[in-house]
Formats: C-alpha cells, structure tokens, sequence
C-alpha cells in the first residue's frame, strides 16, 4: 500500500509516498516561483501526474493534501490567503479530474501538521497537544481529546489574527496582528521598518534593498543589534500567544514547527521562559515545549495519515 501526501504551502509544494506504517519511501519539493490562481493548481496536477509515473512498488491507494487556508468540504474549494487567486479554489475537482478512482482528502495545513506529529512524531500517545507553525504565515493544529479541534466552520486554530497588541493598524486586515508581526515575512517586515527608523545603523543588514527572515537569522546569530531588537519582539510575541494557548486549552505539549523553526528552535527555552509569564501557573507547569519531530515534512505526514484514514473509514 502507498499513501500520497501532498504539502501546499505558501512558497512551495511538496510530495511524498508513504507506507501505512508511516516509513517515508519518496518525496520531492517544487518551488511556486510567484505562481498564482490556476497556475498553482497545474503544478498540483502535473506533479501529481509525474508521482504516479515513477516506477516505485505498488500503486498509489489513497491521498491526502495540506493546502495554508481554509477547506470547504461542501464545496471542494480551498480559500488561501498567501496564493493569488486562491479565495475560492475549486481543488478538489481539478486533483480528482487526474486521480481516477484514488480516493482523495484534503485539510488545512495546520490540522496536517498536528495529525502528522500525532502519526509519527512529538505528539505520540497525545490527548491533548497544539502545534504552533510559524512560517509563511501562522497556525496552530490544536488537538483536544484525541481529535482536531475544528469550530463550527472548520476555522479554528487560525491564530495568525491573535490579538497580541493595541492598537489595531489596518495593516492587520490581511493577515492578524501576530502573523503581521512575528511569521517569517513578519519577520522581513519588522526589519525593514526597524532599518528605515534606525539612525547610524552599520551593521549587517545595512544597505540590503530586500531582507529575508533568513538575514535576520543569520544576523541575529552574529549578535547584530538590530536583529537582536527584531528577534527579541517575535520571542515574546510568540512566547504570549502560546501563554494563550496554554491557558485556554491546558495541552500536554505544544510542538513549534513551520519554516522558522528552523533557525527558531534554539529560542524555545527563551520563548517558554517569556510564555510563563503570561500563563496560567498550574497549567504551564505541565506542558512542555518542544520542536516538531518531523520538521519540513509534518504537513506530507499530516496529508498521508488523512489518506490512510480514509482509507480505513
């Protein structure tokens, strides 16, 4: 048997097949290189096309997909703020248009990142247990006895529009306040800003036109006194929001992933030194903070378990 999970993310795509067991036989990456609307959906497709060709054992039976947003299941479509055109995308039908009989499943990243780490990683043996994905943008696969916690319209964990600040700037109307400010391209935004404001700044991210989230880090590392002032805002943002989390859901563990951790994780002990200020004292006691298991490849984990529950509903 072979499960197919695939990863939409914001910048990326990534494939791979699994055994039911969960042992990772293949996988690829493909970059979305500003692709948008339908242009996404063909890469989809024709990597999914190209996956099916390769001479691998056995035959693809079930897959699962991770899109950043918003799944429909009444209709099949997907709302996905970080791809162009994506506000209503009929994914569903444009996968199952090349997939024959396979049956197909697809959820929010977020929910995938969880489920994976509760297959095959951190969250093993969890009840309870939230994953914070940082990257992109922000989520959190939030697990409640066992099950992913939904809402009434499948939106719950959205929590890039946790409000961690006063007051409100339109600039939040996209994306929340905590994604604004403390996901990866927060992260390029909050540099570029702090540079324009800074007099007699010489250090290493001076004169960049564009700053990545990667020069941040790798600044931060060389102890540059503006990446430390950036960096020093995320970790206590972060560090608040899973406070928030902490207190409302009383989880075994919160598992921290998505591309900034990453260069992320050696800032847990920081960040969960900052959340125990905010948390409620006997919960935080109890959790524990911890980098995912799975790293890149939570959301494919996350997909393929998708597609073996289909499998065995």
């Amino acid at each position: 048997m072979a499960l197919l999970g695939i990863d939409l993310g914001g910048t990326k795509l990534a494939l791979a097949l699994f055994d039911e067991k969960g042992k990772l036989l293949y996988k690829e990456s493909r970059p979305l290189e500003k692709r948008a609307g339908a242009e996404v959906g063909e890469l989809l497709v024709n990597c999914f096309i190209e996956i099916t060709k390769l001479q691998l054992k056995g035959a693809i039976n079930s897959i699962g997909i991770s899109v950043p947003g918003i799944y429909r299941p009444k209709t099949g479509t997907v709302w996905a703020p970080n791809i162009p055109g994506w506000n209503d995308y009929a994914l569903l039908n444009e996968i199952k248009n090349v997939s024959e009989q396979i049956p197909v499943t697809i959820d929010s990243d977020r929910a995938c990142y969880i489920l994976g780490e509760l297959w095959q990683g951190n969250a093993k043996h969890c009840r309870d247990a939230i994953f914070l994905s940082v990257g992109t943008g922000i989520g959190a696969g939030i697990l409640i006895n066992g099950s992913v916690l939904r809402g009434s319209q499948d939106i719950a964990g959205a929590i890039g529009w946790m409000a961690l600040d006063r007051p409100f700037r339109d600039e939040y109307i996209q994306c929340g306040c905590f994604e604004y400010n403390a996901s990866g391209e927060g992260i390029a935004k909050t540099a570029m800003q702090f540079l324009k404001e800074t007099q007699g700044y010489t250090g290493e991210l001076k004169n960049k036109a564009m700053i990545t989230s990667h020069d941040v880090f790798s600044a931060y590392e060389k102890k540059d006194p503006l990446a430390i002032e950036v960096i020093g805002s995320c970790i206590e943002l972060w560090g608040m929001a899973a406070a928030n989390l902490v207190s409302m859901f009383n989880p075994e563990k919160i598992i921290f992933g998505g591309g900034v951790f990453g260069p992320a994780i050696p800032l847990i002990p920081q960040i969960k030194k900052e959340a125990t200020k905010w948390a409620q004292p006997i919960s935080m006691q109890q959790v524990s903070f911890q980098s995912s298991a799975l790293g890149k490849d939570a959301g494919c984990y996350g997909a393929a378990y998708l597609a073996l529950n289909n499998l065995h509903a």
